[in-house]
């Protein structure tokens, strides 16, 4: 079995590809073979060097997806597939600005029906936001700009 020297420039080689959070980083090394107290010792060695910070690494994962038009919803799912601390999740997700992701939903929508109003379609493209991470009421609230945002343009 690798000592904990060859554990940490392993280590340091995955870190070179992306970021990684604290409990991904100990998933990764664990399944390339390495032990469990040598992947803990690295894991606890990175954190002290200042190469993994789940703090800013879930700054990263909420500009990432917001950036991307994702909800909420989803960059939570996010923020727990890769073992972040839910303590971090509020923080985190305060800053997403509120009317920005109000203006990504309405131009999904937009996007999603250009120009038109079928019933279906728009419950359609609701859906979509929905499975976008974007609540029900956010949906509907995107949907009604929408509606609204057609009807000026008539």
């Amino acid at each position: 079995m690798p000592g904990l020297e060859d554990t940490k420039k392993r280590a340091l080689r995955i870190l070179g590809k992306r970021s990684f959070s604290e409990k991904e980083m100990f998933k990764r090394l664990i399944e390339k073979g390495e032990s469990s107290d040598n992947a803990e010792e690295t894991v606890q060695w990175l954190v002290e060097l200042g190469y993994i910070n789940d703090s800013d690494y879930a700054t990263l994962i909420v500009r990432h997806y917001s950036g991307k038009g994702y909800g909420v919803t989803r960059i939570k799912d996010e923020l727990y597939k890769r073992g972040i601390a839910r303590d971090l999740w509020d923080e985190k997700l305060d800053d997403i600005d509120e009317s920005e992701m109000e203006d990504t939903a309405l131009a999904f929508i937009k996007k999603k029906m250009r120009g038109g109003t079928e019933k279906d379609d728009l419950r359609r493209a609701s859906d979509a936001l929905v499975r976008r991470g974007y609540s029900y009421e956010e949906a509907k609230s995107a949907i009604n700009r929408y509606t609204e945002w057609v009807s000026e343009e008539e």
